[in-house]
This record gives structure tokens, sequence and C-alpha cells, in this order.
């Protein structure tokens, strides 16, 4: 293999390693390939970045091997189990333990479905389009679970018992919950893996058990905890997520010229976001001016691509929120513009495109409100349909 094919192939596999949160590199050192990160200190308590031997060559068969040995030695780590005596390296190459020798072929078949699973979703002609968007998708929505699903795999091979044990160990009708048992479907469906026929209904749920019932701040509320905020960057974040239904990440990658002058303050998500470009009408208009969101003031908040993810950009309007003591998340002003439009009469149609989601989404998450709202309609149409009782 031609070093340059080999060094752009293992560079891609690095940024996926990165991407997912693994501690680990593959690291090429002349012809031998070993794995370089933040591993327990050989000399005592802590762990420190170091190199760890692999005595692998460099070329084809000995990077798919690495890749093997660095999602073992990543399980062992998550679970406590990484013993340097397992992985010093001697003449032989590194020494296996023993465990891992028995569960091999489990191992050697899940991680290769993984290796398909990632580079069908790098390839998808949508995704493609927004990189940042899809290295922040395939970290924060996807990787968790394939990683548990990982670390759960030496019980059982790649099977229909080892998804429905990953699924099963995150909580009833919770977030998690449901995008594992996306995940894991899409991953089925990759491998030929018949699911349970009550798949959907064992990973569903969220949006009628969970968003349907949540305490969402009131627009009382919300004004309160904008003027309690002191700093006037993280003051007018608030404001302007909660007048157009922003995601977190997304406060640092819209375009405001709207704002300016005369014409509609619509607000356009830039196409760095998650899903895509968009726009955003405010909910209530009159924020616009009540929060003085002309005076855009974002904060010294870093955003280049290259060096963050969009997940670490949003974990910074969380912090903040925390750190101010808001009394909701952010992600509840999102949840409270949505119900806001709902209560204002907006098409379920044109709400979803504003937020950057699907119509299935937005009714699946919403769907108490919505539910309430067309009842409530249904009764004052039967209503306004009865024949006038005349008095005599």
């Amino acid at each position: 293999m031609d070093a340059h094919p080999f060094d752009l192939r293992l560079q891609i596999l690095n940024e996926g390693f990165r991407t997912g949160g693994l501690p680990l590199r593959i690291e090429r050192r002349g012809r031998r390939l070993g794995l370089r990160g933040r591993l327990p200190r050989r000399d005592g308590p802590g762990v420190r970045v170091q190199r760890l031997s692999l005595g692998l060559q460099a070329d084809g068969t000995g990077l798919e091997a690495a890749v093997r040995q660095l999602h073992v030695i990543c399980a062992d780590l998550a679970s406590g189990r990484f013993c340097w005596s397992q992985w010093l390296s001697s003449r032989h190459g590194p020494q296996r333990p023993h465990h891992h020798q028995q569960a091999g072929g489990h191992a050697d078949g899940l991680t290769h479905a993984l290796q398909r699973f990632q580079e069908a979703f790098a390839s998808d002609p949508v995704r493609s389009r927004n990189p940042a968007g899809q290295r922040s998708t395939w970290a924060a929505a996807y990787w968790p679970y394939l990683r548990r699903l990982t670390m759960l795999s030496e019980q059982h091979p790649l099977s229909q018992a080892l998804l429905v044990q990953t699924l099963e160990s995150y909580q009833l009708a919770s977030r998690s919950r449901q995008q594992c048992g996306t995940v894991l479907a899409a991953l089925a469906r990759q491998e030929g893996i018949p699911l349970p026929e009550d798949w959907s209904v064992r990973s569903g749920g969220y949006g009628l058990h969970r968003a349907g019932h949540r305490q969402l701040p009131t627009d009382q509320q919300i004004m309160a905890a904008w003027h309690r905020i002191p700093n006037p960057a993280w003051r007018w974040v608030l404001g302007v997520m909660a007048t157009y239904g922003l995601r977190n990440h997304e406060v640092f990658f819209c375009d405001y010229s709207a704002l300016h002058g005369g014409s509609v303050p619509v607000v356009r998500v830039l196409a760095t976001s998650k899903t895509g470009e968009r726009q955003a009408w405010p909910f209530l208009p009159e924020w616009v001016e009540h929060f003085a969101l002309a005076d855009v003031r974002r904060p010294p908040v870093t955003t280049d691509l290259e060096q963050v993810t969009l997940q670490q950009v949003g974990r910074r309007v969380m912090e903040q929120f925390r750190r101010y003591k808001v009394g909701f998340s952010p992600y509840d002003l999102r949840h409270a513009w949505a119900v806001r439009t709902i209560h204002l009469g907006l098409p379920d149609t044109v709400a979803a495109r504003m937020m950057g989601h699907s119509v299935a989404i937005h009714t699946r998450t919403y769907h108490h409100w919505l539910t309430h709202r067309d009842q409530q309609q249904a009764v004052n149409t039967a209503l306004a349909r009865r024949h006038p009782v005349v008095s005599p």
C-alpha cells in the first residue's frame, strides 16, 4: 500500500475515533503501528498520554487488526478492566487477555460490522453536504449507543439477543432508549438481523411520556430568567433561543442581519448547523425588541469546527444556564417555542420546518399539546353549530 493512501485512511479512522469520544488513536511509527492516548499510569494512580506498542505492520492487514485492538482496549478502559500486564509488548507482539481470546470471533464480527456501519454513515450523500453536522451527529447520536453495544458484546455475538440486551439497558420511555432503538435498527438492517416485532414499541415513547408532560417555563418565567442573568452576552443568548426556538449550538451559526432595519426579523440558521439551512420567525415578535436582540452579543465561544464539534459548542450554553441558575434547560426554551406556536395556531408543517425537524418528529414530540389543541378546536366547532336557545 502506498504511503499516501494509507496515511489518509489512518487519518480518517482517527478522526472517527476522536468524534466518537474514544481516548485512543492509532499511530504509525516507521513501519509499525501502535496506539497513543490517555492510559492509566504504570507507576501509580492517575492517567496520562502514553504509547502502547502493538507489534503490527503498517499495512492494510495490520491496520484492521489495530482497529480491533483499539476497540477492545477502549472497552476495557470504560469498564475498568484494563491492565498493563495484559498488553505489554514482547518480541512476539502484544499479549492478549485470555477472556478476549475466547470472545475474539464475536469481537471481530462486531468490529467489521461497525466499520461498515460508520463507512455507510460517512458516505451518505445528504449528511456529507454538512461535514460538521455529520461529525456531531455521529459523536452525539450514534457512537454512544454503539459503544455500549461493544461493551456488552462479550456476552453475545452480534445478534438479535445482543441488540435487545443493549436496548433494555436504557431506561424505559427515555430519550436515550428511543435514540438507541433507532441506531440499532439501522445497524440491524445493514447486517440483515431480524428484530422483534415489537421493537418500535420497546424503543419508543419519549415524545408522549417525556416531552408531553415536562414542566416547561411560562413566558413570564422566561422573561424573569432573562432579567436575572448579569452577563449581557449570555442574556442575549437566552433571549434569542426563546424567541426563535433555536438549538443550543445554533445560536452561534445564524445570520441575524434581518434584525437590523425595517424588514421582517427572520433569523437564518446557517448550513453549518445540525440540520442545515432554514429560516425561523419570532414567536413572540415583540420579544425581538423586549430582549434587545438587534444588539447581537454572541459570547466568545470557539466555533471553528476543525477544533470543536457542534455538541461541544452547545454544551457551553448548558454550562452557562447552570452557572446563572436559570431554572430550566436551554432545550426547554425550544420546546416552549414549539408549544407557543401550537397555541397561536401556526400550522404544524410550518413550525416543524422552522425548527429543522420532520413533521413526524414534531407530532411525536408535541403529541400532548397538539392533541389538546385539536380536541379544543373540535369542541369549539361543535359548540358553534348549536341551535340557539330561544327564551320564552
